[in-house]
């Protein structure tokens, strides 16, 4: 498993700030992406992120910011974390929905 660079930004996704960043592979790397564009996120949506979706959903359909932050899942998730103070890391959770899923 690959070491994660963590460092102190703006969230790409909640926009929040001096968060906590990881690199998110827009295309997950075991989908093709290891060399495709990142987005810097925080832990809490990076997190969120792939207690969602699959790697197969998140390479075909939301592969951009802009596309995750249209899905209604997320977008109902984003209005929530903006509320949330960026000193706290929030517990994620497995979505049932995703658990089914291939």
């Amino acid at each position: 498993m690959a070491k994660v660079k963590k460092k102190i930004g703006t969230c790409e996704l909640c926009l929040r700030e001096d968060v906590e960043t990881t690199a998110h592979h827009l295309t997950p790397r075991e989908m093709g992406g290891a060399y495709l564009g990142t987005a810097d996120l925080c832990i809490p949506c990076h997190k969120q992120i792939h207690a969602l979706y699959t790697n197969e959903e998140l390479a075909v359909r939301l592969n951009t910011v802009a596309l995750l932050q249209d899905d209604p899942q997320i977008a109902k998730y984003l209005a929530w974390i903006k509320k949330q103070p960026s000193t706290k890391l929030q517990k994620v959770k497995k979505s049932k929905d995703r658990r089914g899923r291939k």
